[in-house]
Order: C-alpha cells, then sequence, then structure tokens
C-alpha cells in the first residue's frame, strides 16, 4: 500500500491552522478539529464525501486545476475541503480550505 500524506495547499493556509492553536476558545477547538481529519486523512484518504463534479465552484477548478474534490465534515458545522493527488509512490491530500456550514453553502451554492 502506498503511504498517505497530508498537506496544505500553500504556506499560508499551513499558517492560518497553526494560528488557529494559538487562538481562542473556539479557535483551539477548531484546530482541535481539523488536527483529528488530518489523522483521519493519513489513515483513509477517503474518509472525507466525495463532491460530484457538477457541484464544483469554479474557483477550485481555475485556481487549483483539481480533477477530484472531497468534502470532511467536522463537529460543529465545519467543512474541511480538500482534493487528492497520487502517483505511483504515494497519496497526496492536499487541504484547500476550511469553512463554516453557512459559508460551504454560499461557496457550493446551496
Amino acid at each position: 500500500m502506498k503511504p498517505i500524506y497530508v498537506t496544505f495547499k500553500d504556506k499560508k493556509t499551513e499558517a492560518s491552522f497553526e494560528e488557529l492553536e494559538k487562538g481562542k476558545f473556539e479557535d483551539k477547538r477548531l484546530y482541535g478539529f481539523i488536527e483529528r481529519a488530518i489523522v483521519d486523512l493519513k489513515k483513509d484518504y477517503t474518509s472525507g464525501i466525495k463532491i460530484p463534479k457538477k457541484l464544483w465552484p469554479k474557483i477550485y477548478v481555475q485556481k487549483y486545476k483539481i480533477d477530484n474534490l472531497w468534502k470532511y465534515d467536522l463537529p460543529n458545522g465545519w467543512r474541511l475541503i480538500y482534493t487528492i493527488k497520487a502517483n505511483e509512490v504515494m497519496i497526496l491530500n492536499v487541504i484547500l480550505e476550511w469553512m463554516t456550514h453557512k459559508d460551504y453553502e454560499k461557496r457550493f451554492k446551496y
């Protein structure tokens, strides 16, 4: 079996994640939720729910040139959006962003 890794789309997103740990109670909780999601994704890269292509926001396709899109439901209505990149050596989950359920509905036009 190929090793599974998790990364962030860029350093800015990774820094935002790290900042959560230093924030207020709610930020620290969100940090813990995302940290747990990362552990789950390292065990099973398909831990989330695959989003049908017809529902993909154009920004993800244009900006990140994705060919698959997944969401991982975090507690308290938060959503983690990621894509999977794979080759013959490894599987890489790339975290694109996380957002509240309300922001998720706006982004995905529900």
